[in-house]
């Protein structure tokens, strides 16, 4: 009991730090972003530009949020129908709205609620964009696990014996970027697609004006959202590094593209290495190193997954000797190693 107390501990931290960066701090932010559209709108006398891009991007952040959520649900099949019967949800009210048009639908409410459902409206489009987006991933990973059964299925990359002799070696693919440099560029990608759409709104007022403000904006969703976001998963697939962490009897050695650097156990702060997921990462900081490496972005080497192989049991034993606790997630997917301040 003694043992398994702290372990329950761990898990529930590392688990809430995980919800809180991608779960409920986007969550916060679309609210936020949601709240302040609404009351720009109530203050002002039309839909102004600065308004617009609050309502796309607070309804981008809560599906972000919701699509993250079910991703960790488990068993997967639960996060699959949840997803599934709220993209269909939200697109029949779309529908409904465009086909019965939204005014008549607004005429009977108080002007403060007709605000609100505005700003809904707007924001749903994106949100609405996104969820499908999350789904095409899931049903574009099922087609690549199915067409792997007419191949050599791709393995995790191993562990093998290191050049050095002392010690283990993984070689795998990464992007060497943040995790909130991450989330900035797709805030990023979010804004452009906002201006550019508001772009061709413009300059095609007479269509829009035929079809319909909610036409238009799922329009607008296809025609650059799609593009766009095709774009910077090109882009992040074009920056991946060939790399390698190795771990010596006494030094971590850590290779990403053609920088390579040694870190004494002694002087590692923090490591986190996650093996799953489209998050999975190498974080290390210490002796003058911050890095982070991407796994589950990359574009895996052939015959690979976009992953990393558990760490082994010699690899706890030398760090937990050099001073490092250890914390492991649930189903440790995540183990974090840190150094007391």
């Amino acid at each position: 009991m003694t043992d398994t107390a702290p372990q329950n501990t761990a898990d529930r931290r590392i688990r809430a730090s995980i919800t809180r960066r991608f779960v409920r701090d986007p969550l916060i932010v679309g609210l936020v972003l949601l709240a302040a559209a609404i009351v720009w709108t109530l203050t002002g006398d039309d839909l102004g530009f600065f308004s617009f891009l609050l309502m796309l991007i607070g309804g981008w952040s809560l599906a972000f949020s919701f699509v993250n959520a079910t991703m960790e649900m488990r068993p997967v099949r639960n996060g699959v129908v949840l997803q599934v019967g709220v993209a269909l949800v939200l697109t029949g009210l779309m529908l409904v709205v465009i086909e019965f048009g939204g005014q008549n639908l607004l005429a009977g409410l108080p002007e403060a609620a007709r605000a609100v459902v505005v700003v809904l409206q707007i924001a749903a489009a994106p949100a609405t964009a996104w969820i499908w987006l999350g789904l095409l991933s899931r049903i574009t990973d099922l087609f690549r696990r199915r067409g792997a059964t007419t191949r050599p299925a791709p393995t995790p990359p191993e562990w093998q014996r290191d050049d050095d002799g002392d010690g283990s070696r993984v070689e795998f693919s990464a992007l060497d970027l943040r995790m909130r440099s991450l989330t900035l560029a797709i805030i990023g990608v979010v804004l452009i697609a906002g201006l550019a759409g508001t772009a061709l709104l413009i300059a095609f007022d007479d269509a829009v004006m035929s079809m319909g403000p909610r036409v238009a904006i799922i329009a607008m969703g296809v025609v650059v959202g799609l593009p766009v976001y095709l774009l910077l998963r090109g882009a992040l697939r074009r920056r991946t590094l060939s790399c390698a962490v190795a771990f010596g009897n006494d030094e971590l050695r850590i290779r990403s593209g053609s920088s390579s650097r040694r870190i004494p156990f002694s002087r590692l702060q923090t490591l986190v290495w996650r093996t799953g997921s489209d998050y999975a990462r190498v974080e290390v900081r210490g002796a003058g190193a911050d890095l982070s490496l991407i796994v589950g972005l990359a574009k895996p080497p052939a015959g690979r997954t976009a992953e990393l192989p558990p760490l082994p049991r010699r690899v706890f034993r030398r760090l937990e000797l050099a001073g490092l606790s250890v914390e492991r997630s649930r189903r440790d997917e995540v183990v974090t190693f840190h150094r007391a301040a």
